[in-house]
């Protein structure tokens, strides 16, 4: 499907990994071409609302993290983006394939589904060469540097300016030439994860192995599951593996850090649920994925009637789990602390189905490519506290960058 599909000047493939994360509608999803397209450039959210009403077909697409200039009045981004992703791109695809279990459905107004199911079959599951031309990556920030700025946040957390902030760094690489299908195929293999997607737009390439989900909607019923807590793991040694997780699970700065992000998510929702239904129903669930043990919590809402994916995002948006507490304060102090513009990362990736559910990631262990500039990027981040460790908070970074390193190597 997706060697198929990646001839399209836009697809969406996502990908679950067999991971089931609960709730689960999807194995995967499939998305190619596109016959209406959504990508306005200002008052985003207002047409947003416009485009969705009465919505009865597939839409995919992405939502960057420059949206944050909408959803907090008074911010903005002062800093160019590399990778040319749009603030904001939704599609509705000519062709739409799901999978679930032993079943696959073809969605298709112009082709027959027999058709595209026969092109399918006759474009196989070869993999494409990798190019002969290594990519060197680069730091954006040098480890003094990350350091440095990691003590002056934690001043300003000690002064009282926030709580909780998630810095990211950049790695990149320009001038650069991959196969996006074949370093994405090499992502897959070396971190398979439960919101993977590979995602194309014209010369732009998103290449995502994320573990995390920003948001679902399932009828009225809405759910976040912000990820906070990291620890590395030792898969050679099951005992050892086994008590870093356990110590991750006791942690008490882990459960501080996820806590309070628990509670910016449920102060988001409340504003579009319904009074008293905004609960945390699951809290300080470990999970394990290739690299990392994870600490992820659910948060559970009901929505009240007529709520659509642009009064979530005007509420909730960008997600507590990339930026902090409080959520303005965090996004002024990340614009002036981060030499970067993270573009379409910390954003969100995902569908919205014929009726208005949806169910979108968070764009973060994710390789980002624009073939026309030959620039190739990644981003990691972490959050910090006043009680973070500079030295661990960058070795936390390189740990969630290797997977991405080691698909590109």
């Amino acid at each position: 499907m997706l060697n198929w599909a990646a001839r399209f000047n836009i697809c969406c493939f996502l990908d679950d990994s067999n991971y089931g994360q609960q709730p689960h509608s999807w194995d995967c999803l499939l998305a190619a071409g596109a016959s209406t397209i959504f990508s306005p450039r200002y008052n985003i959210l207002a047409q947003l609302k416009q485009f969705l009403a009465g919505n009865n077909r597939w839409l995919f697409g992405h939502i960057g993290y420059d949206l944050k200039n909408e959803t907090e009045p008074g911010l903005h981004s002062l800093k160019a983006g590399n990778t040319g992703f749009p603030t904001v791109f939704l599609f509705e695809p000519e062709i739409v394939i799901t999978v679930q279990a032993y079943t696959v459905v073809i969605h298709s107004a112009g082709v027959p589904p027999a058709n595209v199911f026969s092109e399918i079959l006759q474009v196989g599951n070869v993999q494409q060469p990798a190019p002969a031309q290594p990519v060197t990556i680069n730091a954006r920030l040098s480890r003094d540097e990350y350091i440095d700025i990691i003590k002056k946040l934690k001043a300003h957390i000690q002064r009282g300016d926030c709580y909780e902030l998630n810095f990211c760094q950049e790695f990149y690489a320009c001038p650069a030439t991959i196969n996006p299908l074949t370093v994405y195929n090499r992502l897959a293999a070396v971190s398979p994860a439960p919101f993977a997607c590979f995602y194309r737009l014209y010369d732009k390439y998103l290449l995502c192995a994320s573990p995390e989900r920003y948001i679902k909607k399932t009828g009225s019923s809405i759910i976040s599951q912000p990820m906070k807590g990291t620890a590395k793991r030792d898969p050679e040694d099951t005992d050892a593996d086994e008590a870093l997780k356990v110590a991750l699970a006791c942690s008490s700065k882990d459960q501080a850090e996820n806590v309070m992000v628990v509670d910016l998510v449920r102060n988001d929702l409340a504003k579009i649920c319904a009074e008293g239904s905004v609960y945390a129903s699951r809290l300080f669930e470990i999970q394990t994925f290739p690299q990392v043990h994870q600490m992820v919590s659910t948060v559970s809402g009901t929505l009240l009637p007529a709520v659509d994916l642009s009064d979530v995002l005007q509420a909730t948006f960008p997600m507590g789990s990339m930026t902090g507490a409080p959520k303005k304060r965090v996004l002024e102090l990340v614009e002036q602390y981060e030499n970067l513009n993270r573009g379409i990362f910390s954003g969100a990736v995902g569908y919205i189905s014929p009726g208005n559910d949806f169910d979108f990631n968070v764009v973060i262990r994710s390789i980002m490519y624009n073939a026309a500039t030959q620039y190739v990027s990644y981003i990691v981040g972490s959050g910090i506290t006043f009680y973070s460790n500079e030295e661990k908070e960058y070795e936390e970074c390189l740990l969630k960058a290797l997977a991405m390193a080691k698909a590109l190597s």
